[in-house]
């Protein structure tokens, strides 16, 4: 096999591990509030969201040293035991405790930071200049993905139910952990590079994946890359982007986690509720990859730069958040196990809702494509430290959703994402158009932005 061949091997490995332990986590997280509420168990006193909070805080604050432990382990053993850990939190689910099921919350919080540290290491090291934009594409393709499978088993498989019992409970979750131990097995599949470079040259594949002799270098440049990530966070255009970033950890706490359980507990859709939550995960995922594919495809050929997309990208929340106002209850997000009979402004339509998944996944694509664009054009000096950064805000402001999402109404936490989703596009805008005039001062054409 080719070094090439070699290279694309391993990127479609990591997104079939990424995709089978997706598939799990993100069903996983799809469906968490709403199983707890159907427990029977009175010794469980666990909170969906709660858990959530507590894994998006535990990652955003994982973000500062998950280089570290990358740089000295080495991504394929740093991914290897980050899943494991993945499948342990979906484990819990099987026979849950809650002194277990906040254990392992704060566990793969951790884990989750250091695999996707250690998977932005492996996509550089099996990517040039001329290939990352393809391997990034076919990564995110297969990634996104597991948005369909996991879910589409929770559409058959709760079809015309309206109570999780323990038996469903316990058979979709054994299948999700045995899902995401398979994606973490796949991952010895992926093969060093071997040194192909002139003897006087660094080896930047060998550095990442690691000789255990140059640990201390390595701890070095980690913490040099640390002290970069801190002053880069004060620069003024990564203060305006990071309320722009602020924005999509609101909306992606809300239709990841709060939107499968808003419709999960409307009794008025009948025997399908629950089954609708597959459905909706379906079609968050449909938008998810369609916006991904037409922006990616479309970002050569933009004359426009980007803020046509973020705008459609707000356009598309909005219209979703005034539909779901109207269509859900307001009480939906904190309903009780037996879910709720209210009504808001017109009787609930599962169409409407369905719809609204799909609108909800376009426009976090729209906002997402961009975000990293923005971020690998203005930075592509300093791409970690600014990725870093992403995450660190993107995280931190998720925690934060899934923790008022245990106490808000529903027309509160909609209220939130467009007041931050207004301002957040407006500085998005600021720095565009001062990326845009710092090119025209250089006499760079805006188009090839």
């Amino acid at each position: 096999m080719s070094p090439e061949s070699k290279k694309l091997f391993n990127i479609i490995i990591l997104g079939v591990s990424f995709m089978f332990i997706f598939t799990a986590f993100q069903t996983c997280g799809n469906i968490a509030q709403t199983v707890i509420t159907n427990l029977n168990n009175t010794d469980f006193h666990g909170s969906g969201y709660t858990s959530m909070s507590i894994i998006y805080g535990v990652f955003s604050a994982s973000n500062l040293i998950s280089p570290s432990v990358v740089a000295i382990v080495g991504p394929q053993l740093s991914m290897v035991v980050s899943g494991i850990f993945y499948s342990l939190y979906i484990a819990v689910f099987i026979q849950p405790a809650t002194w277990a099921f906040y254990t392992a919350s704060v566990f793969i919080g951790i884990a989750a930071a250091v695999l996707w540290t250690a998977q932005g290491n492996c996509l550089t090291v099996n990517s040039d200049e001329n290939t990352i934009g393809r391997n990034s594409g076919v990564f995110w393709a297969l990634l996104q993905s597991s948005l369909f499978f996991g879910n589409l088993y929770i559409y058959f498989a709760w079809q015309g139910k309206t109570h999780i019992s323990e038996s469903d409970r316990r058979t979709v979750f054994i299948a999700l952990t045995v899902i995401s131990l398979v994606g973490t097995v796949l991952f010895f599949l992926i093969r060093k590079q071997e040194d192909t470079k002139a003897p006087g040259e660094e080896d930047s594949a060998n550095e990442i994946l690691g000789d255990s002799s140059s640990a201390q270098n390595k701890m070095t440049r980690a913490v040099a890359a640390f002290k970069k990530s801190i002053k880069l966070s004060f620069t003024k255009e990564i203060l305006l982007l990071s309320v722009t970033t602020a924005y999509t950890g609101l909306e992606l706490t809300f239709f990841s986690g709060v939107y499968g359980t808003c419709i999960g507990a409307v009794n008025r859709f009948g025997s399908e509720e629950k089954s609708l939550i597959g459905l909706s995960g379906i079609f968050i995922g449909v938008g998810e990859i369609l916006g991904g594919g037409i922006f990616g495809l479309l970002s050569k050929n933009n004359r426009f730069g980007r803020n046509p997309v973020v705008m459609l990208g707000i356009v598309v929340h909005f219209i979703a958040f005034y539909l779901i106002f109207f269509n859900m209850p307001n009480d939906a997000p904190i309903a009780p196990m037996e879910g709720t009979d209210d009504v808001a402004y017109m009787i609930p339509s599962k169409e409407v809702a369905i719809l609204c998944s799909f609108l909800l996944g376009l426009g976090d694509s729209c906002f997402n494509t961009q975000l990293l664009s923005i971020l690998g054009f203005l930075y592509s000096e300093d791409s970690a430290p600014a990725f870093a950064i992403f995450k660190f805000v993107q995280s931190i402001c998720a925690a934060v959703a899934y923790f008022y999402s245990n106490y808000f109404l529903l027309q509160w936490q909609l209220l939130i994402m467009v007041v931050v989703g207004f301002f957040g596009t407006i500085t998005f805008f600021t720095v565009e158009w001062e990326a845009a005039a710092a090119l025209v001062a250089r006499g760079s054409d805006y188009s090839s932005i």
